[in-house]
C-alpha cells in the first residue's frame, strides 16, 4: 500500500502522537473505584469489624465502672463516643495505613496510569473503609444504650451520623496516609487520630480541663459524636443535631479536598 492510498485521516494520525481516550467522568470513575476497593476489603471485612466493634464495647465496659447508668450528659458522652470511635478506626487510621503504603510501595502509580480523576480516587477508597463500620457502630450502640439504661429509639440517626463522620475523618486519614514521607509516620499520624478520637469523644466533656475541650473543638469527630449523644435526652434539640450534622458536613467537604490535592501531590512527585 503506498502513502497516496492512505486515507487523509488517517495519514494525519500517522505523523503525530495517537489521540488519548477522554477522561472518564466523575461519578461512575467513582463508582468503579469504589466496587474496586470494597471487593479488595472483603478478605478483612470480618476481622475488620470483630477488632473495631470489639475495642469500642470493651470501653463502654470499662466506662461503665466510673459513669453511672441513666440519663446522665456522662452516659451519653460515652456510648456516643464509643459507636463513632468505631467510625475513627477505619475510616482515619486504617485509611492513613493504606495509603501510607500505596505510596510507599508505588501502588499510586497504578491509579495514576488511570484515565480517572483524583477525586474518585480518594472517595472511593475512603467510601469503601466507611461502608464497613455502620454494621459496628450500630452494635456498639445497641450494647451501650442498654449497658447505660439510655433509648433505642433514636438509633437511626446514625445513618446520618456515619457517613458524614466517616467523610471528615477518611479524609483526613487519606491526607495523613499521602503527605507522610514515610510509610511509618503515616501508620503513627493514624494511630494519633484514632487516640485523639478515643480520648476526646469518649471521655465526658464535664471532666475535661478547658484547652483540651479546645483541641476537642478541633476534632471533626467531636460534632458527630456531639449529635448522636444529645439524641438520647427525653427531648431531643434537632435543630442542634442538625447543626452539628452541618458541621461534620462542611469539614467532610474540606478534608476529602485536601485528601484529593494530597494525591495528585503525591503522583507527581
Amino acid at each position: 500500500m503506498t502513502l497516496l492510498s492512505v486515507p487523509p485521516q488517517t495519514r494525519r494520525s500517522t505523523g503525530g502522537a495517537a489521540p488519548l481516550a477522554p477522561a472518564a467522568r466523575l461519578l461512575p470513575a467513582l463508582a468503579a473505584v469504589y466496587r474496586a476497593q470494597l471487593t479488595r476489603a472483603k478478605v478483612a471485612r470480618i476481622p475488620l469489624l470483630f477488632v473495631a466493634t470489639f475495642q469500642s464495647v470493651g470501653i463502654l465496659v470499662m466506662m461503665r465502672g466510673v459513669v453511672d447508668a441513666g440519663q446522665s450528659s456522662a452516659a451519653r458522652s460515652v456510648v456516643a463516643g464509643s459507636s463513632v470511635l468505631v467510625v475513627a478506626f477505619v475510616a482515619l487510621n486504617l485509611l492513613a495505613q493504606y495509603f501510607g503504603k500505596l505510596r510507599a510501595t508505588g501502588g499510586l502509580d497504578h491509579y495514576a496510569t488511570l484515565p480517572v480523576p483524583a477525586a474518585s480516587v480518594v472517595l472511593g477508597a475512603a467510601a469503601a473503609y466507611a461502608s464497613f463500620t455502620l454494621p459496628g457502630t450500630l452494635a456498639t450502640a445497641a450494647i451501650g444504650a442498654v449497658m447505660f439504661g439510655l433509648p433505642l429509639g433514636q438509633l437511626w440517626v446514625l445513618l446520618a451520623v456515619v457517613p458524614l463522620a466517616g467523610a471528615a475523618l477518611a479524609g483526613l486519614g487519606a491526607a495523613c496516609g499521602l503527605l507522610a514521607p514515610r510509610q511509618e509516620i503515616a501508620t503513627m499520624l493514624g494511630q494519633l487520630g484514632m487516640s485523639a478520637a478515643l480520648l476526646l469523644g469518649v471521655l465526658p466533656v464535664d471532666h475535661l480541663p478547658q484547652p483540651v475541650l479546645w483541641l476537642r473543638d478541633l476534632l471533626p469527630s467531636t460534632y458527630g459524636v456531639e449529635a448522636f449523644a444529645r439524641t438520647f435526652a427525653p427531648e431531643p434539640d434537632w435543630g442542634m443535631v442538625l447543626v452539628d450534622l452541618g458541621v461534620c458536613a462542611a469539614v467532610g467537604v474540606v478534608s476529602l479536598a485536601l485528601a484529593t490535592w494530597a494525591y495528585r501531590r503525591a503522583v507527581s512527585r
